[in-house]
């Protein structure tokens, strides 16, 4: 029991098996629209923030560029669905290659940079990006006089269509339809990251992110992984904004809009930078936060801050640092103590 108890490669499949059973059972409990709703949004981020979390918090590398690479899932969804007519079934997947390609641009433009200069790079590549799709105001296509730029522009992406559930399931169970979609990209992504981080691959990523001269000196190249770690997350970040592309049945800039990428940055921070774990307790968090929020938007601001300064001051491995302690504190001592304690009487018998 006590090796269950303290070991992650035993514990991490239980918990996260445990987590997606109470996720499968939820939409059967009636729990209403809205909080379906609000699930399916926490899904899609944890998903995304989830593979920003394997490239930032494992491997090390400061990117802020990670949103471009979600918004290459949506938008290539969309525009594909949009422009060609196909299915978004059709045109997740497609999108989510070419999220490994524009992953493994950045992984590349990136690759003799460290630390804050990576950020800056990737941060302004973010800021391009953004402003290029806002600065997009040349007709690509007419449809019924009504004049569509290539990505849509400030007014975004519409008409593209979504995965058909309100056909499959009808129109009260469509939005399950969406939600065990996202849950589903999440659950795969987050399996995809827990082979990872307990395979060769992520004790090299370790290694480089925390001794890089040493991890050079056992053979270990530099610029291979952390182009292969970018490739590595990029493909379910292009799922997670493909079906943020379909849930919402929109596309717009504020996907790469400097909110949005604080806010996400911020769920990884709180949750605890390179734990699996910390993704989905700083996502919902801070989604809970902002929901009880949601009608005092003046406050909202201030309340993150203060749970960013909490978390900087005295949780410095933010939610996730801090269970794991605790965890190994008090339940893997207590059954370490209860263990020795049968050991003793078994030797005094």
């Amino acid at each position: 029991m006590i090796d269950v108890m303290s070991n992650p490669r035993s514990r991490d499949p239980i918990f996260g098996g445990v987590l997606l059973a109470i996720a499968i059972i939820i939409p059967f409990l009636d729990p209403g629209i809205y909080f379906v709703k609000q699930l399916t949004l926490l899904f899609i981020w944890t998903a995304a923030v989830t593979q920003w979390n394997l490239v930032f918090g494992v491997a090390g590398i400061w990117t802020l560029a990670h949103m471009v690479i979600f918004a290459t899932g949506g938008y290539g969804t969309a525009m594909i669905g949009l422009y060609l007519d196909w299915s978004l079934w059709v045109g997740l997947p497609i999108a989510a290659l070419c999220a490994i390609f524009i992953s493994y641009l950045i992984g590349v433009a990136t690759v003799r940079l460290r630390g804050p200069y990576v950020a800056v790079l990737t941060l302004a590549i973010a800021v391009a990006i953004y402003a290029l799709i806002l600065s997009d105001s040349e007709c690509f296509t007419y449809d019924e006089l009504v004049c569509y730029q290539f990505s849509g522009g400030i007014n975004g992406l519409h008409r593209f269509g979504d995965f058909g559930f309100k056909e499959l399931l009808g129109f009260k169970q469509r939005f399950f339809g969406d939600y065990y979609l996202a849950l589903a990209v999440l659950a795969f992504g987050t399996a995809f990251v827990i082979a990872v981080v307990r395979s060769p691959f992520g004790l090299a990523f370790r290694g480089l992110r925390d001794n890089e001269k040493y991890s050079r000196s056992r053979g270990i190249s530099f610029t291979k992984y952390q182009i292969l770690v970018f490739v590595m997350s990029g493909f379910f970040t292009g799922l997670a904004g493909g079906v943020y592309a379909g849930f919402f049945k929109t596309m717009g800039s504020s996907v790469v809009g400097m909110p949005l990428l604080l806010y996400l940055f911020t769920m990884m921070i709180v949750g605890g930078r390179g734990y699996i774990w910390g993704p989905i307790l700083g996502c919902g968090l801070l989604m809970l936060v902002d929901d009880l929020l949601r009608t005092q938007a003046e406050w909202r601001t201030v309340v993150f801050a203060v749970i960013i300064i909490v978390v900087v001051l005295f949780m410095r491995f933010g939610l996730a640092g801090l269970i794991e302690q605790l965890w190994h504190r008090y339940v893997v001592q207590f059954f370490r103590l209860r263990r020795e304690e049968r050991e003793r009487s078994m030797a005094a018998k």
